[in-house]
């Protein structure tokens, strides 16, 4: 029988969860089906998130042939096959798993065959396709992010695995098992249905039997008394806080405790933009070559990447000012959704919009400084509008006079 992750695989769309974004009302994959027409990409996220499903849906949704290869494996050869293959059938849908993993003379094998719309390429990575990609191939490709899974969407996921009649129906289970079992996942769909079939398998869905299938180290916190997520907020607080020597010891305590070193990576991008911010922009550089060393490396040798990073973000200048900037955006957003935008900023791209005065009197920062600073931005009404204020540290405190120049020049009367 096919393992539990295979057996449960979402048949429509609308069975996809957490990729919103892509498959929810408006997202772009959606949007391809609806039209019956589909674009070449590359799917990149973690494990788990649904890359393979995606691509299958969207082959079926467009009645094209499918065929599945791993670049682990496969190689020029292998795209002839597929490219012949195309021919006979009148077109094909090449799905690629690992991408990243072809050389430059693989990638650029398959660009005229993209061109010539035989194939339709469909890459999954869990890369930056940035760096794991040939620029003509990347040019050539829509790159769409596939998230990890919310906890929530993985609780979800689970309930159905134990009511779906190609899962577990009937199973009993606990609902703080499925739970436990939900935060172990990390985002990762795959891992948490195939640990659901091996904690059904010893019985009973609870606690014990989820902490069984997990492996007794990845708990071994548990033993101390301490959850998990205040382990995680008391590294986040520390890394906040600037105490490099209690971050170091909460991370630590997490990873020597079995806490998933993916989901750790991504709580130090959260401090990155949240809590260091503006005050070092390079911090978020770091933060995301952590997370790709990891990748990389894997445990043990990787986990030093994100040794790296905690010290980094906890020795660097702290801002708060883009989380509140962003926030005092939303706000404005939502209460002014329809707010007009001035006319000399609108797009003029046909001659109907050059007629209505779209563009007109635009002054171009470049051939007209005074000019540029002198016309309106925001909308009538909102003028004096105020969301981003430099309060934090480092680079921040740096510009902060600079800012204040800029929004004196910007308070000058129009000519």
């Amino acid at each position: 029988m096919d393992p539990l992750s295979e057996r449960l695989r979402p048949r429509t769309l609308d069975e996809v969860l957490g990729q919103p974004h892509l498959t929810g009302p408006g997202g772009l994959l959606r949007r391809m089906l609806e039209g019956k027409r589909l674009s070449s990409m590359v799917l990149f996220g973690p494990p788990g998130t649904g890359k393979t499903t995606l691509a299958r849906l969207l082959a079926e949704g467009v009645g094209r042939p499918f065929l599945r290869l791993s670049a682990v494996e496969a190689g020029v050869k292998e795209v002839r096959q597929a490219v012949e293959r195309a021919r006979r059938e009148g077109g094909l849908v090449l799905f690629l798993d690992e991408v990243h993993r072809f050389n430059k003379a693989q990638q650029e094998a398959l660009l005229p065959h993209l061109e010539s719309g035989l194939l339709t390429f469909i890459g999954a990575t869990a890369e930056n396709p940035a760096f794991g990609l040939v620029p003509a191939l990347r040019s050539r490709l829509r790159l769409l992010p596939v998230r990890p899974l919310s906890e929530e969407d993985l609780l979800c996921l689970l309930k159905r695995a134990l009511t779906d009649p190609r899962g577990l129906p009937g199973t009993p289970y606990e609902e703080g098992a499925l739970r436990l079992l939900a935060q172990a996942a990390g985002g990762d769909a795959r891992f948490a249905l195939n640990t659901l079939e091996l904690a059904a398998a010893l019985g009973r869905v609870e606690e014990g039997s989820v902490k069984e299938a997990l492996g007794s180290e990845r708990f071994a916190m548990d033993r101390e008394g301490d959850r998990f997520y205040d382990l995680v907020s008391a590294l986040h607080k520390s890394l906040r806080g600037s105490h490099v020597d209690a971050a170091l010891y909460y991370l630590a305590r997490l990873l020597e405790g079995g806490a998933d070193p993916r989901y750790l990576a991504r709580r130090l991008l959260r401090v990155a933009v949240e809590d260091v911010g503006l005050a070092d922009p390079l911090a978020l550089r770091l933060a995301v070559a952590a997370r790709e060393a990891y990748e990389a490396l894997g445990s043990p040798e990787g986990e030093l990447a994100l040794v790296e990073a905690a010290v980094y973000l906890a020795l660097a200048p702290k801002s708060h000012s883009l989380y509140a900037a962003w926030q005092r955006a939303q706000e404005a957003a939502r209460a002014h959704p329809e707010a007009p935008v001035p006319l000399h900023l609108r797009n003029a791209p046909t001659g109907l919009a050059k007629a209505l005065g779209h563009g007109r009197g635009y002054a171009y920062y470049h051939e007209d400084k005074e000019g540029s600073f002198a016309q309106a931005y925001l909308p009538e009404g909102l003028e004096g509008l105020r969301l981003f204020e430099a309060t934090g540290e480092g680079w921040e405190e740096r510009v902060r006079e600079r800012l204040r120049a800029l929004r004196e020049r910007f308070r000058q009367p129009s000519p």
